[in-house]
């Protein structure tokens, strides 16, 4: 997909992350309604962590860095599923370990997170239209990277603390 449909319908959720309608994707962002969100954090047996550079294509935060794969999840989707992100993005089925869950806020753009861990030596497979590179990271300069907002998405610091 080059680019997002602005007329995905995603669902919409209260304070309490209960699902409470659905809206297109332009509106939630336009009108920063709260809505739900996941990311993969993806580290070779070593221990370091790759991240992505998103495409130019992406509506939200352009060629900036961030998880190693993420999303919105659907209407009538859990967190768990839409963990599909990392298949997706990334071509790897792998097992995911449940990090925690961040509420949302301004450093996840309204977004309850879900953050997921994998390991694997398997090298990713980035889809092109999604992805502009990945880089592998050791968590210190990950950390460093994230704190610069010119290099990365906003909601990388927020899920990187979950480690």
């Amino acid at each position: 997909m080059p680019a997002q449909d602005p007329n995905e319908l995603l669902p919409v959720v209260d304070q309490n992350d209960r699902e409470v309608g659905l809206a297109k994707r332009s509106e939630i962002h336009a009108q920063k309604l709260l809505h739900r969100a996941v990311h993969v954090l993806l580290f070779d047996r070593q221990g370091r962590l790759w991240l992505q550079r998103r495409s130019q294509a992406k509506d939200s935060h352009p060629g900036k860095w961030t998880s190693s794969a993420s999303g919105h999840v659907d209407p009538g989707e859990s967190y768990e599923a839409a963990a599909r992100e990392l298949a997706e993005e990334l071509g790897l089925n792998l097992p995911l370990h449940l990090l925690g869950k961040l509420a949302a806020s301004r450093a996840t753009e309204g977004e309850f997170t879900a953050v997921y861990r994998c390991s694997s030596d398997q090298e990713p497979r980035p889809d092109p239209e999604e992805i502009a590179e990945m880089g592998l990271f050791d968590l210190d300069r990950a950390r460093e990277l994230a704190q610069d907002p010119k290099e990365s998405a906003p909601s990388l610091a927020a899920v990187l603390e979950l480690l």
